[in-house]
């Protein structure tokens, strides 16, 4: 079994995992996530979360990208696994930065594809499409959700000036 030491490799300007038997740097980078505001004749489609962290409260439909997934891919893999629903992606609401996560997270505006056909995945207690209105801000999981609603409803598009949109917390 290889040994591996925290240490700065030649020509690196940070301390890493290397194997003392090949020298193999053990790299850590940040997980990417990717979701979706899915909206249907000014409703937007939200999770109720089965699983921790944030088990019960509600959320968009959202998960890590899987290794050689792209982003837009893995938005639309997670509506259809949280939600059970198709959908079309129709641009980049915003990309957030949670630093203490080590995540970089992306949101994409989207529809159905086809009518509002949904339900529940297994990481799902219930879906719902909510009016603006009657959305549970207090019962939101997480803070990029509520940044993310709120700039699809100021019908903002992430890809017209990326620094405007995007968040480092």
């Amino acid at each position: 079994m290889s040994h591996f030491s925290r240490k700065i490799p030649k020509g690196d300007s940070r301390e890493r995992e290397v194997c003392e038997d090949c020298g193999y740097i053990a790299y850590e980078n940040p997980k990417i996530v990717a979701g979706a505001v899915v909206s249907h004749e000014g409703q937007i489609l939200l999770c109720r979360r089965a699983i921790e962290p944030r088990s019960g409260f509600w959320t968009l439909p959202a998960g890590y990208l899987e290794l050689h997934e792209q982003p837009e891919e893995g938005a639309r893999r997670e509506v259809r696994e949280e939600a059970c629903a198709e959908v079309v992606l129709e641009g980049l609401i915003g990309i957030y930065t949670v630093s203490r996560l080590s995540q970089v997270q992306m949101f994409f505006r989207a529809r159905f594809a086809g009518g509002p056909a949904f339900g529940a995945g297994e990481e799902t207690l219930e879906a719902r499409l909510f009016a603006w209105e009657d959305i549970p801000w207090a019962e939101i999981a997480f803070p990029s959700v509520t940044w993310t609603l709120e700039l699809w409803r100021a019908g903002l598009d992430g890809m017209t000036d990326l620094a405007r949109f995007s968040k480092k917390v």
